[in-house]
């Protein structure tokens, strides 16, 4: 990327810390993701992505895994909007690629796991010579880490009729709010509170203590993809929107108050996400950066 572009986003991104409304899992959520996913990263992979992130991350992934959430607004970018989720048919609690992945205007491709397989097939050019690269690849790993984070939130893979729980209109404890957001902050939110000392650091190493020890069993599950594909979206997505029937949209229907019940027994279901978003964002990376690429549709 040329260096009034890598200015440009650095430049972006000390002004949008001003805006309000960041989407997505919230700037915390995206934050854990990349902080996870950069202890699993292969010395090859980490050295690329290093070498793609704008001076304004220091040298640190997480530091820019927001930036989707933060420019998707501004005119510029509200093309990319469509690209942070999927909309399923109401109640099926099921997702299919060639049915669901399109835009409100119904082209094609358009929508979170197709962003993904996009933004994949681009990183797969860090190979090719500086001449050969048609792609901004510093956006395209910022887009990529931000979209397999927001894949994993089981309200991006929600229903149509309620946009994924924004028209849902529900009490967090006091505080009204659409069940959308509180899957995107407020679980994490009163989590950071009531737990964490409202440190997010703390809340990163109990969930690594959990990935290393409760779930150590599972990673290699997360890591793999069917067929020995580089990335396979599609069953994040499915796990998403089960997910979504099974515990966000429970117990939440319209004018509910949303308490401890809820919130206790939804907490795990989040932080399990989280880890698993870190793990695969990494392995994602480790084999785009390899030598061998193999990407097509799981």
């Amino acid at each position: 990327m040329g260096g009034s572009g890598l200015l440009w986003i650095g430049r972006a991104l000390v002004l949008l810390q001003l805006v309000n409304g960041v989407l997505g899992w919230g700037k915390e959520g995206h934050y854990a993701i990349c902080k996870i996913a950069e202890g699993y990263l292969t010395k090859d992979a980490l050295a690329a992505v290093k070498e793609l992130l704008p001076d304004s991350a220091e040298g640190d992934l997480a530091n820019v895994c927001s930036w989707p959430d933060e420019i998707r607004h501004y005119y510029h970018w509200r093309w990319s909007s469509p690209l942070h989720y999927v909309d399923t048919p109401d109640f099926k609690c099921n997702y299919d690629y060639c049915r669901d992945c399109h835009d409100s205007a119904g082209h094609k491709d358009r929508c979170v796991t197709g962003a993904i397989y996009n933004y994949s097939m681009q990183l797969s050019a860090y190979q090719d010579s500086v001449s050969d690269v048609k792609y901004n690849l510093t956006e395209a790993l910022m887009f990529l880490s931000h979209f397999i984070g927001d894949v994993h939130q089981p309200l991006h893979v929600g229903f149509t009729g309620d946009e994924g729980g924004n028209t849902i209109i529900v009490r967090w404890f006091r505080r009204k709010t659409n069940l959308h957001h509180v899957w995107d902050t407020m679980i994490i939110d009163s989590a950071l509170k009531t737990f964490y000392g409202s440190d997010l650091t703390v809340m990163i190493q109990s969930i690594q203590k959990n990935i290393t020890d409760g779930w150590a069993n599972d990673i290699s599950s997360w890591e793999s993809c069917r067929y020995n594909l580089t990335i396979c979206p599609n069953g994040y997505a499915s796990e998403s929107v089960c997910l979504a029937c099974k515990f966000a949209y429970r117990n939440a229907t319209p004018g509910t108050t949303l308490g401890d019940d809820y919130f206790l027994s939804r907490l795990p279901v989040v932080e399990k996400r989280l880890a698993q978003s870190g793990i695969r964002l990494a392995a994602t990376l480790n084999r785009i950066f390899a030598s061998q690429i193999k990407i097509a549709e799981a």
